[in-house]
Parts: structure tokens; C-alpha cells; sequence
């Protein structure tokens, strides 16, 4: 059911506590206040479907790779340092449409709204993705491959914003676990698939190509997903659309409260109430003032380093153990069980996200990585190696919940979007060159050299959140932003 037509009566108890006029800061103080519903959790669930079809096309590249080599279209190893025609390229296409995506449209959800912008990129890479799947030469692979990375890349800004202000303080950290639980879901899907159709060319058609095409159903939802979510009210308030915001928040108050049994906790404005009666724009030059300089560039830093550590495992998993010893086809196997493992850290987080630090989670789970990828690199055992991914996917994912949901409580609602897209573009720069690195270090001194090289860019990302970063758990965006 749309959420803009006109909300129902709100209770007496309620209404009491509500100022006839609201403010920015009442508004956030009234979503803060909300217990965790059934209704909330189903705002964060259909969020977090548009985040299923997000991974599902991010991290098909490794699965399908083996099948672009099989076809002809490209090949394993990289012609010369930046050659377009390996699998290094492929990579590189998508993080270099991320890249751009991230860094010069994450403001289109600070200007348009967050619902608009999460509908029309989800649209956009979708199509991108059917027309890719029907390209022959690996120039219109990577071509649209590129386009299909612009659409993630602002819809991955987008879904963090999103999140971070359509849910109450106190859930935020589980808010982002389950929505990446159900995004990481798709991992095991595509890995299924991959195993099942990459080797062969079900009616003609190249494995790969099915895989791609079977992903791009997401529009299919698009639009029913855009139906059932409200605009942000706290994107609304500050861009001075004060009775919509109202109006929305009254319909969640009144489906809470019902849900809930018994009167709402009144709201408890945490930061000073903030002028909106005219619409408040933020400007990329508000990233540079304090405290927010500082903040941008650790988690610049943070995102640089951290992708190495994060896709130099998950988009090389088949690559890794094939280079271990293992068969194309078997590698695609154990890659799909691995891949099984891909929602579990997120759904760890449900029970733990709100009780640890944000920061202190990140720089543990990337010392992880760094023990097990070494490790990794030191055995050929294949039940050893399948314990060892399962592991390095775990605490990549659960580092990848964190910071998703660390960075974007770290600036205040009028930059939140363009802010995250510009700390987050770093880590899709670093992944455009990290592909064609590992493809060479890989090949001249195999899986430890890849994995020392991992480690030592995850101890640069851990000294940057856990020398400089914030602490944020329990804290309103509001108190947070200041």
C-alpha cells in the first residue's frame, strides 16, 4: 500500500507529544522513538530486496569469469598490465562504472529523494545487464559491464542512506545486518547457478549468459518495491517538505502503535531542532569542514585499502582455487558451497550488531581476514581450503555490514548521500587497479603473494577506523553528525 495517501487518526497519547508544527529535529526524535515492529522490520525486508539484486550482479564476475574464458570472449591471464581482454578487464569495467557511479551521482539522492533514486538505478543496471548479456567481443562486455557498475554504484549510496534514516537508533546495526543477510543471500544463488550453468549452453545459449539474464528479473519488482516504501522523513524535512514528513511519520506511528499495544514513548529531541522552513541543500564543500573533513578522509582511506582485502578474495574465489590445484569445474562446486556462507555473517549481526562498537567489529574482522587469507595461501587440502573460505567470507561480510552502516551514520542527512558516495567511490578506485594487481601478482608469485598483498592493505584500513574513527553504536544520527 502506498504510504502518501493520508495516514490515520493518531492516538490521543500520542498526538500529545507531537508538535502541531514539526521541525527536522522532532522528526528524527519520532523515528528514533519507534520500538522495532513488525512494520519497520518490513521497511527494512523491502529495502533490502533491491539489495539482493544489488549483489547478485556485483558479485556474479567471479562466478561466470570461467565461463567468458570458455567462450573465447576473454582469457584467464592479463595481456600486458592493463590488457582488455582477461578477466582482470571485466572486473575492472564494473569498479570503474562504481567508481564513477559512487563519486559524481551519489548527490542525486541528496537532490531527488532517496525513494526515486533506489527505484530508477535499479531500473538502469538491469537493462544494462540484459543487453550484456548478449555482447560477443570483450570491448561490449566490459562496455556495458561499465554502464551496469554506474547503476550499482549509485544504488549501493543510495541503500545505505536509505536505511540509515527510515529505521530507529537503537536498531541501526541489526537494520544493516538483515539487510545484508537477505542481500547476501544472492551470493549462493548465483554461485548455484554458475555451477549449473556455466559448463554448458542450455538452448544454445553460453551458461554465463543464462546467469546474467536470470539476475536481470529484478525489475520484475522494481515497481512493487517502490510502492510499498515511504520517502525518508528526515530527507524530507530538511528539504523543507515538512507536512509530508509528518504525514509519513504518522502513518508509521499509528501502524506502530497498534503493533506495538500500548501508548509510544514520547520523542526526545537529541540535538538541537534545526531551522527547515526553507529547503536545506547540502554542498560537496560541507564534506570539508569539521568534523566532517576528518571523517572523510579516514573512511576515504578506510574504503581505498579495504577493497583489496574485501574483492581480492570475493571476485577470485574460483581463480584462487584453481590455482591451488583444483579443476575449473570443481572449483565452481566448492565455490558454491562456500558461497552458502555468504549470508551468515550478516545474519550473526542480527544478535550482535547493536552490542559491539561499530568500529571495533571493523578493524577485528579485517585482522581476520588477514590470518585466514594467509593461511588460505599455505595448504592445498580441499576440506581445509572450503573451511578457510567459509571463514574469509564470514568476516568479509561482517566487516561489510559494519562500515556499510558506520559510514553512513557518520554525516548529517543533507550530505549523508553525497558524503558516503564519496568515501565509498575510493574503494571502487582502488578495485579498478586491485583487479589488473592481483591478475599480475597472482600470476608471478601465486596465492601468497596475493594474500600478503592483501594483508598488507588490510592493516592500513585497520589503522585507519581504529586510530581515527568515531564511536557511533546507540548514538541518534542527529548527535552523531555533530
Amino acid at each position: 500500500m502506498p504510504t502518501t495517501v493520508p495516514s490515520p487518526r493518531v492516538p490521543a497519547a500520542a498526538a500529545a507529544a507531537i508538535d502541531p508544527i514539526p521541525d527536522a529535529g522532532t522528526i528524527s526524535a519520532r523515528l528514533d522513538r519507534l520500538p522495532a515492529t513488525r512494520t519497520v522490520w518490513r521497511l527494512v525486508v523491502l529495502l533490502s530486496l533491491g539489495m539482493f539484486f544489488e549483489i547478485y550482479d556485483l558479485l556474479y564476475s567471479a562466478y561466470v569469469a570461467p565461463g567468458l574464458v570458455k567462450s573465447g570472449i576473454l582469457t584467464l591471464s592479463t595481456p600486458g598490465l592493463f590488457g582488455t581482454t582477461g578477466v582482470a578487464s571485466f572486473i575492472a569495467a564494473l569498479f570503474a562504472g562504481l567508481f564513477l557511479g559512487t563519486i559524481a551521482c551519489g548527490f542525486l539522492a541528496d537532490r531527488f529523494g532517496r525513494r526515486a533514486i533506489f527505484t530508477y538505478s535499479l531500473l538502469w543496471y538491469t537493462v544494462a545487464n540484459v543487453v550484456m548479456a548478449f555482447q560477443e567481443t570483450a570491448w561490449g562486455l566490459n562496455f556495458w559491464r561499465f554502464l551496469v557498475g554506474l547503476g550499482l554504484g549509485v544504488e549501493m549510496v543510495t541503500i545505505g542512506t536509505y536505511v540509515s534514516e527510515l529505521v530507529p537508533k537503537q536498531i541501526r546495526g541489526r537494520a544493516f545486518a538483515c539487510n545484508q543477510a537477505i542481500g547476501f543471500a544472492a551470493v549462493p544463488v548465483v554461485a548455484f547457478l554458475s555451477y549449473l550453468l556455466v559448463p554448458r549452453a542450455p538452448l544454445g545459449l553460453d551458461g554465463w549468459r543464462w546467469v546474467v539474464l536470470i539476475g536481470a528479473h529484478g525489475a520484475l519488482f522494481v515497481w512493487w518495491i517502490r510502492r510499498e516504501l515511504p520517502e525518508s522523513p528526515r530527507w524530507l524535512a530538511q528539504h523543507g517538505r515538512l507536512h509530508e514528513a509528518d504525514r509519513v511519520v504518522r502513518a508509521l506511528e499509528a501502524r506502530v502503535e497498534a503493533e506495538y499495544g500500548r501508548p509510544l514513548p514520547p520523542p526526545v529531541p537529541v540535538a538541537p531542532l534545526l531551522p527547515t522552513a526553507a529547503p536545506v541543500r547540502g554542498r560537496f564543500r560541507d564534506l570539508w569542514v569539521a568534523p566532517y573533513r576528518s571523517r572523510t578522509l579516514m573512511m576515504a582511506v578506510f574504503n581505498m585499502f579495504q577493497t583489496v582485502g574485501y574483492y581480492g578474495f570475493a571476485n577470485w574465489v574460483p581463480t584462487l582455487l584453481v590455482k591451488q590445484g583444483i579443476t575449473v569445474t570443481t572449483s565452481l562446486l566448492y565455490s558454491s558451497i562456500v558461497a552458502l556462507a555468504a549470508p551468515l555473517g550478516p545474519l550473526l549481526g542480527l544478535a550482535i550488531a547493536d552490542r559491539f562498537e561499530r568500529k571495533t567489529v571493523i578493524v577485528a574482522m579485517a585482522g581476520l581476514t588477514v590470518l585466514l587469507g594467509l593461511l588460505f595461501s599455505q595448504t592445498a587440502m580441499p576440506l581445509l581450503l572450503i573451511a578457510l573460505s567459509i571463514g574469509l567470507t564470514l568476516s568479509n561480510n561482517i566487516m561489510s555490514y559494519s562500515f556499510h552502516g558506520y559510514q553512513a551514520e557518520l554525516f548529517p542527512t543533507t550530505i549523508r548521500a553525497r558524503a558516503v558516495g564519496f568515501v565509498y567511490a575510493w574503494s571502487r578506485f582502488s578495485a579498478i587497479f586491485t583487479a589488473f594487481m592481483i591478475a599480475a601478482v597472482l600470476q608471478r608469485f601465486g596465492t601468497t603473494g596475493v594474500f600478503v598483498f592483501v594483508a598488507a592493505a588490510m592493516a592500513v584500513a585497520m589503522a585507519a577506523v581504529g586510530f581515527f574513527g568515531p564511536r557511533t553504536k546507540g548514538i541518534a544520527l542527529e548527535a552523531i553528525a555533530q
